[in-house]
């Protein structure tokens, strides 16, 4: 029986231990130390409220799966007028075993119901392929909006 609840300070190392699986899973090769950026970014972002992160786990405090929300500021437009808050969701990962139960769907819901407490009205994500099935259940659909490009 797993339990969700959302994430404290005190899950950071679980939140790190998943989210490197979670970059693994995705084809990213584990060549460089990344657990004090990670210690530092999910510190700083979950004490200023500008992450939420919401987790499942076995009875045991063990956690197989997790989902977060980080709030990013964007400039009122005419299709969004309100606060420029939007919801951007990261760090869904659900490990091996536990894939196919829902476990994602449900944490998502929960991070929606943080996105509305919040006043937020605009969710966004970058899927990964394996991902892609689990958001459109949810109810997010693909746009050709995102461009990318990286700097020096």
């Amino acid at each position: 029986m797993l339990n969700t609840r959302k994430a404290t300070t005190k899950d950071i190392n679980d939140l790190i231990r998943l989210r490197k699986c979670q970059l693994q899973d995705e084809g990213q090769e584990p060549d460089t130390d990344i657990d004090d950026s990670l210690r530092h970014f999910f510190y700083e972002k979950m004490i200023g409220n500008e992450l939420i992160e919401w987790v499942a786990e076995e009875e045991d405090g063990r956690l197989v799966a997790s989902a977060a929300i980080l709030f990013m500021d964007f400039p009122p437009s005419f299709v969004h007028p309100a606060a420029g808050k939007t919801g951007y969701i990261t760090n869904v990962y659900t490990e091996d075993a536990y894939r196919g139960q829902g476990i994602a769907g449900m944490l998502l819901r929960q991070l929606e119901k943080e996105a509305r407490r919040k006043g937020i009205k605009r969710l966004m994500l970058h899927a990964s392929k394996m991902g892609i099935r689990a958001y459109e259940k949810s109810g997010y659909a693909e746009t050709d909006r995102v461009m990318e490009k990286k700097i020096d």
